[in-house]
């Protein structure tokens, strides 16, 4: 070939310019050309033809490998040993006859066709071994399938219908007579047990009162006799009962209170809400607060802590006063009389241990061997028994020195009492 740029002509070997004038053709160099051997132009892709190159484009017109368009006008492309193929199974344009139904469509429409043909043969869905065109399978599964879901009538869950009257033998919902006959049309199998408990007038109910003791027991419809009958009898269960129950809750009571009780020989006393406490201390002459009771120590001497706001005795409106005293405790019969161990009694002081140090009032004493107080007490003797007042101090601190640091705070005082035991006592 030869270029031109802008009417110039060039070589196409030396790009030197050319006179168009002089250029011309020579058949015998293109006969020359032309009868030169060549191998075809696929040889690389396996075509295995060679010959001259004016034969090329003959064989080219029958060359497997040659690409050309599909006859169907598809768009698609391919060489000419795969078009058979193509045309026959891949081509979305061929023409394509159903086998089952017989009619024909385009291999595009087929491709949707298949799979969906009413008429086609298949095998029910739900594995029941029936065979039939798909246009018949709908009502098959619907109304015909052996293996087909359906819902009870009763509980509603879904069987396989080749199941379901077996299930109606257990199902929960399915109606049944009251096995006493009581008349009740029916009732779900799985409500006979609350029927025959609660509405059946046939069942064999106990009385009520069972609790308190009756042991009578009668159908239904003859336990409302029984009760007018029996009102005053049941009344007597009922009181017993009581009276056994109160008991019950007094021993309770007592053994809460007991497990409750401090048994290390320390008690810290919370006197809350002082200022009250103590007015009505003023307005009522000898009027005494008492602690929680508290243990010496693990089975031991059983304590009281008392206090006078107002004070007592000697400290009568002008001092608190604290007492001390022995109560009647469970393991008095293995101890040692009279009690003889030191007590002392703190007033705490609340002030802020990182402003100040706090300065507890304390005093200490032994007790006082021929103090009634301290002798083993009797079971009878109680905390307001005043026959067995406290040991103590009238004048523990006055009304003046408590008010000169922090002894109450928050409207509330501690007290504290702690007691030594001895090594031995504790083994």
């Amino acid at each position: 070939s030869v270029s031109c740029s802008e009417g110039v002509f060039k070589c196409p070997e030396d790009q030197l310019p050319l006179d168009y004038a002089k250029i011309y053709p020579d058949p015998e160099l293109e006969a020359q050309v032309l009868s030169l051997a060549i191998r075809c132009i696929h040889s690389e892709e396996g075509c295995r033809w060679s010959g001259l190159i004016k034969h090329l484009q003959a064989h080219l017109g029958t060359c497997g490998f040659n690409v050309i368009p599909c006859p169907n006008r598809c768009s698609a492309k391919l060489s000419r040993r795969d078009l058979p193929e193509h045309v026959q199974h891949g081509c979305p344009k061929r023409r394509v006859k159903c086998e089952f139904c017989a009619s024909d469509f385009t291999g595009e429409a087929f491709e949707g066709h298949q799979g969906t043909c009413p008429q086609e043969s298949v095998y029910c869905e739900n594995k029941c071994g029936a065979r039939m065109m798909r246009r018949l399978l709908s009502q098959h599964a619907l109304a015909e399938c052996p293996k087909r879901t359906q819902p009870c009538t009763y509980c509603a869950k879904e069987f396989v219908f080749d199941t379901i009257q077996n299930h109606q033998y257990q199902c929960p919902r399915y109606p049944v007579p009251c096995p006493n006959q009581c008349g009740t049309p029916s009732i779900a199998r799985e409500d006979v047990p609350t029927h025959l408990k609660e509405s059946c007038n046939t069942a064999m109910l106990l009385c009520p009162f069972k609790e308190a003791g009756c042991k009578h027991r009668c159908p239904k419809l003859a336990m409302g006799r029984h009760l007018e009958e029996s009102t005053k009898a049941h009344l007597g269960m009922v009181c017993a009962l009581v009276s056994r129950q109160r008991q019950e809750i007094l021993e309770l009571r007592r053994d809460v209170e007991e497990l409750s009780v401090s048994s290390d020989g320390t008690l810290i006393w919370k006197i809350a809400d002082y200022a009250r406490k103590l007015q009505e201390a003023k307005a009522r002459s000898n009027y005494e607060f008492f602690s929680p009771p508290f243990y010496t120590h693990k089975y031991g001497y059983k304590l009281q802590v008392s206090a006078f706001l107002n004070g007592n005795g000697s400290g009568e409106s002008s001092h608190l006063s604290v007492y001390i005293r022995v109560l009647p405790g469970e393991y008095d019969n293995l101890l040692e009389w009279p009690f003889s161990y030191r007590v002392t009694f703190s007033l705490l002081d609340q002030s802020d241990p990182s402003l100040s140090k706090p300065q507890h009032v304390t005093e200490t004493f032994h007790p006082d061997p021929n103090w009634k107080n301290f002798q083993k007490p009797g079971a009878s003797r109680s905390s307001l028994d005043e026959s067995t007042l406290g040991f103590g101090y009238p004048k523990f601190i006055s009304h003046e020195d408590i008010r000169k640091r922090n002894y109450v705070r928050d409207n509330a005082i501690f007290i504290k009492a702690s007691v030594e035991i001895p090594q031995k006592i504790l083994a």
